[in-house]
């Protein structure tokens, strides 16, 4: 019996063996070319897509199956090994193939297995748009008898090619000699990003930079305070210039500035929204609902056009496909950017960064002081409410006086303060983002009164 909820909003997730297995995996990868088919138009059989795969001990059997059975519905697939996901979304963008599939669980603890999924451009399949249609397809029973003519499966080792592109994004030689803690959290990091700093004049004090599906050492989730703890304690031990640590398919990235500070990633989007509106004046930027409005306003400052978003890598490489954005940020940490296939990277923010510390020869905490004495964020907050929608309708009507946007959940702003309310799509929970332009003190009152009510 299949477990549906793997199937999740942007994704296939599930501990290995209890809820997927390699069987499941075959059965996915014979739905994935009907799927890619049905968005896309042509058959099954005519699809060619990419084949991905991360560092977990399950990844080379799962892979192997999803291989089997995308090539027994008769698609081709293109196998590029160990790899991290942003490689197989730039695969299935630079050679123009009709999906990808990566098989990872990204920040997922060790007992994990799952799969990223894209169609054409590297647009990620979405529960509103390929993933409910893949579930009914593998939930409806065994797929039948395999395509009389398989397909192909050929091999390709894209790292070189994908070095080239990414290294495009910056002038490598302005990167000078930073003092550099990495943490690659014994996932896709250190194959991927190392070799793109081989060039750079850094001392590199690389940290858990080897991949290994035990995860030895800490979960890869640097979005989490706890596995944060290491790099931390190291940056200031070190006397370092910068600390960056990755996720374990490393497609998103966080930074720790100099004084050992983690840098939020709104913050952060501001930084590199700054850093590309000097190579392309005027762009246009997404920056997501929870965000500071030091994005906006930095935004608007460098020339550039900023536009708010739905929180989800499907909205925001669909919105910037639409737009010609030339890139996105979202609080969480991922970054996208429209020449990368819309992709969200982990590599491309920590070139422009170290690129950005090299040219401005100021220190990390010189670059957000101006962010951090104006802007006073709260971070994401999540309290468990056993009615959302009525709890969201209680917060509109108290907060009535003020702008309201339902874009994604409830915006509220006021001149001085402004916050969102998002429900989970997951859990009974709501998650509170609220900032105040005032003070640091103004900030924590409004806080606790949103939580006050969203808690009563």
């Amino acid at each position: 019996m299949i477990d549906d909820s793997i199937f999740k909003a942007y994704d296939v997730r599930g501990i290995y063996r209890d809820q997927m297995d390699e069987q499941l995996a075959y059965r996915i990868g014979r739905a994935f070319p009907r799927v890619l088919a049905d968005l896309q138009g042509g058959s099954p059989s005519e699809q060619r897509v990419a084949l991905g795969r991360d560092m977990r001990l399950s990844a080379p059997s799962m892979a192997e199956a999803y291989a089997r059975g995308i090539a027994d519905e008769g698609a081709d697939v293109l196998d590029v090994g160990m790899v991290g996901t942003e490689m197989l979304y730039w695969t299935v963008g630079s050679r123009e193939l009709d999906g990808g599939l990566m098989c990872t669980a990204s920040h997922n603890p060790k007992a994990y297995t799952g799969a990223k999924l894209v169609k054409r451009g590297a647009l990620a399949l979405s529960g509103d748009s390929g993933i409910g249609e893949l579930r009914d397809m593998v939930m409806a029973g065994e797929p039948g008898e395999p395509a009389a003519q398989p397909g192909r499966i050929e091999h390709e080792d894209v790292s070189e090619a994908f070095r080239e592109a990414a290294l495009g994004y910056i002038d490598p030689a302005r990167v000078g000699s930073l003092r550099v803690v990495l943490d690659g959290g014994n996932g896709m990091a250190g194959p991927m990003v190392g070799p793109l700093l081989d060039s750079f004049p850094l001392e590199r004090i690389e940290t858990y930079w080897e991949p290994d599906g035990e995860l030895p050492d800490h979960e890869p989730n640097p979005l989490l305070e706890e596995n944060r703890r290491f790099i931390v304690k190291r940056v200031r031990e070190e006397n370092a210039d910068l600390g960056i640590a990755w996720d374990g398919d490393a497609d998103r990235c966080f930074f720790i500035d100099d004084a050992g500070e983690f840098v939020a990633g709104d913050f952060l989007t501001a930084l590199l929204a700054e850093a590309l509106l000097r190579k392309e004046p005027g762009a246009t930027v997404l920056y997501d609902v929870r965000a500071s409005r030091a994005v906006r306003d930095v935004v608007e400052r460098s020339g550039g056009t900023a536009e708010v978003n739905r929180v989800g890598h499907a909205f925001f490489k669909t919105r910037m496909r639409d737009t010609g954005a030339a890139f996105g940020g979202e609080v969480s940490g991922h970054y996208y950017f429209r020449d990368f296939y819309c992709a969200d990277s982990g590599s491309i923010p920590a070139l422009l960064i170290l690129e950005l510390l090299s040219v401005e020869g100021k220190r990390m905490t010189e670059l957000l002081e101006p962010l951090r004495s104006r802007y006073f964020i709260s971070g994401e907050i999540n309290s468990e409410v056993s009615d959302q929608d009525a709890k969201m309708e209680e917060i509109a009507e108290r907060y009535s006086d003020g702008e309201q946007s339902h874009l994604d959940g409830i915006s509220v702003d006021y001149d001085d303060w402004h916050f969102n309310v998002r429900p989970s799509n997951t859990e009974p929970l709501l998650r509170l983002n609220l900032e105040s332009l005032a003070s640091r003190e103004h900030m924590e009152e409004k806080r606790d009164e949103v939580l006050g009510l969203i808690r009563s």
